[in-house]
């Protein structure tokens, strides 16, 4: 017997690496590191207090998801992000998330659908504490919940490749003022489609909710002052031979 996938998410470990991968992913979408410039791994390393290990992991997960290439013999640099890329791949996006919510919602069991609704009402806890940091974690077990419960691996696999490539740009749109409570109420359109059955609802509100997040990456980015949201909490990095370090963001 086959056993179905279910929504919950099980924690995640984040290493050194993850956490050095999401600083330099900011800088990087935000442009303060701009395209074609260096990423040498020792300065960086000096700057995060960390061995060239953990760098060169980061820097080799920038690559995968497109935002540093590699030069031979010469190291990494900011790679050149088109915009017309970036919309192209929120396009894709869409569709691959309005395929997992329309498959949730034909084919999830009921304790599948109860869950994946306990999951998305814990939102409202970080909602209302306007703790976005914690909104973020959140989001991304929530959208993972809808991947697993579409109970087709190919197609859950397929949308987390897309989601790592636009990861850095979708977090981007929390540093809009309210943004949090606009996210929470699109998953709750989504979640009672799924709940509803309706293959239909399902797949058009996923699609408009990554349509708008598209929209509100846009309007970030449009900000003449736009950069790192600062004030939240600090990213620890897990130390190396005992030691601590933190970075900012």
């Amino acid at each position: 017997m086959t056993r179905r996938p279910t929504p919950s998410s099980p924690p995640t470990r984040r290493t050194s690496a993850d956490m050095l991968r999401e600083v330099l992913s900011d800088r990087i979408v935000h442009g303060i590191l701009r395209p074609g410039e260096p990423l040498d791994e020792t300065s960086l390393a000096l700057e995060f207090g960390v061995s060239r290990t953990p760098i060169r992991e980061a820097l080799r997960q920038l690559e995968t998801i497109g935002l540093a290439a590699s030069r031979p013999h010469r190291g990494a640099i900011v790679a050149n992000l088109a915009p017309e890329e970036l919309a192209e791949a929120f396009v894709v996006m869409a569709e691959l998330e309005a395929l997992c919510a329309r498959l949730c919602a034909g084919s999830m069991t009921t304790p599948q659908k109860l869950a994946l609704q306990a999951l998305h009402e814990a939102g409202a806890a970080f909602v209302a504490e306007n703790d976005v940091d914690g909104f973020r974690a959140h989001n991304e077990r929530f959208h993972n919940a809808i991947y697993r419960g579409s109970g087709n691996g190919f197609l859950e696999m397929t949308t987390i490749g897309v989601r790592r490539r636009l990861a850095p740009f979708r977090k981007m749109q929390f540093e809009l003022d309210r943004r949090i409570e606009g996210s929470q109420a699109e998953h709750g359109r989504i979640v009672q489609a799924i709940l509803d059955g309706d293959e239909d609802a399902g797949a058009s509100t996923m699609r408009d909710h990554i349509l708008i997040v598209r929209g509100k990456v846009e309007e970030v980015v449009a900000q003449p002052d736009a950069g790192p949201r600062r004030g939240g909490r600090r990213s620890e990095i897990p130390p190396e031979n005992g030691g601590s370090a933190a970075v900012g963001g």
